[in-house]
């Protein structure tokens, strides 16, 4: 049995539909992440989830059970949000045990929720300490200690890591990948815009885009795999460059196109008869792209560099302004600004999307 099934569930505001047709399986003990773009609705589904926004059409269960109309208190779910909103006169004790003392739990029991919740996020130090005295990090850490205690059939996490700084950002997001070490039979979903909290942290991904499900997978399924142009794009950083293209000989061994404005490729992704001719649009990641004095995928003129160090990022500027070509080459590289740059990458690495932004792998 799913521990969280969503069938056919919809999402308005009146007029405007926010979410359409999402369906949904997700498995007790897996950790699955929401990410899209901003407004793509993905912490409505959250909400939706955890009973604070209503649904407009299909049906939620959480353990097989239906939960449309039943009271966010009693379906079983703990949520933490991007603000900690922890009570600022009570202690870490206190702010953990205040939701099982409002349920009138007894102290025993509350006495050791607390401290096993403690001692999993490594706050039992801090236990009487007030949250002005923590750091952001910990403070956090409370909040999801809260969440513990009431031993939910469901985490929901809304972007909890969103108002701390990249250093306590990263550190804490290593604490919540050893707390799902630590609690493997717990299910967690997790909001977030940040695709590097999804890509090391997901059981799978749900990537959302404009009120539909553009794909679900594992995190290397959706960044070696991805469905179509947007997945492509929105997987990776820097995103996957585009080239625009046309087939021009197709079969089950592979198709080969001709790069608009450069030369042939071969790729060995099965193609159609009826393929040859079509516009299509061949990708490749920046990391995957490499320096090379042969043949090249693309040649052109630096227009940006920039060098990190650990990797140099070097921009291109194709004619007509389409996007810039960006290649993540590792290590220093002493390129300027000016200087013209051929690059090549392994066939096997190589997208191919058609006319409908679909990637030829699930035709």
């Amino acid at each position: 049995m799913s521990a969280v099934t969503l069938t056919e569930v919809s999402k308005s505001y009146g007029s405007v539909e926010v979410l359409r047709n999402i369906n949904l399986d997700i498995e007790k003990g897996e950790l699955v992440v929401f990410v899209g773009p901003s407004g793509c609705g993905k912490s409505t589904l959250l909400r939706m989830i955890a009973g604070l926004e209503k649904i407009s059409g299909g049906t939620l269960e959480i353990g097989g059970a239906r939960m449309n109309e039943v009271p966010p208190a009693q379906r079983g779910i703990a949520m933490v949000f991007q603000s900690y909103a922890l009570y600022p006169h009570m202690t870490v004790r206190d702010n953990m045990a205040f939701g099982m003392k409002i349920a009138k739990r007894p102290k025993g029991e509350i006495d050791k929720a607390v401290e096993n919740a403690a001692r999993i996020l490594q706050l039992t130090p801090y236990l009487d300490r007030l949250p002005k005295a923590l750091s952001g990090g910990q403070r956090q850490r409370v909040a999801i200690g809260r969440a513990i205690v009431r031993d939910p059939k469901v985490f929901l996490f809304d972007e909890p890591l969103s108002n701390l700084d990249a250093a306590l950002r990263v550190a804490t997001r290593i604490e919540i990948a050893q707390l799902k070490d630590n609690m493997p039979e717990s299910t967690m979903i997790y909001v977030t815009h940040d695709q590097v909290e999804a890509m090391t942290l997901a059981s799978r991904i749900v990537v959302l885009h404009g009120g539909d499900i553009e794909q679900v997978g594992t995190p290397l399924e959706l960044y070696e795999r991805p469905a179509n142009v947007f997945v492509a794009r929105f997987i990776g950083s820097p995103a996957m460059n585009m080239f625009p293209a046309r087939v021009t000989a197709a079969g089950p061994d592979g198709t080969t196109v001709e790069i608009e404005g450069g030369g042939a490729v071969a790729v060995p992704i099965p193609g159609r008869a009826e393929d040859v001719g079509s516009v299509v649009k061949l990708g490749v990641r920046p990391e995957d792209l490499t320096l090379t004095d042969g043949p090249a995928l693309y040649s052109g003129e630096i227009s940006i560099v920039e060098a990190l160090g650990e990797t140099t990022l070097l921009y291109f500027t194709p004619e007509g302004g389409a996007d810039p070509i960006i290649a993540k080459l590792p290590g220093i590289h002493r390129l300027g600004r000016g200087q013209t740059a051929r690059l090549s990458a392994d066939p096997a690495k190589l997208h191919l999307f058609d006319a409908e932004e679909k990637s030829y792998l699930y035709r």
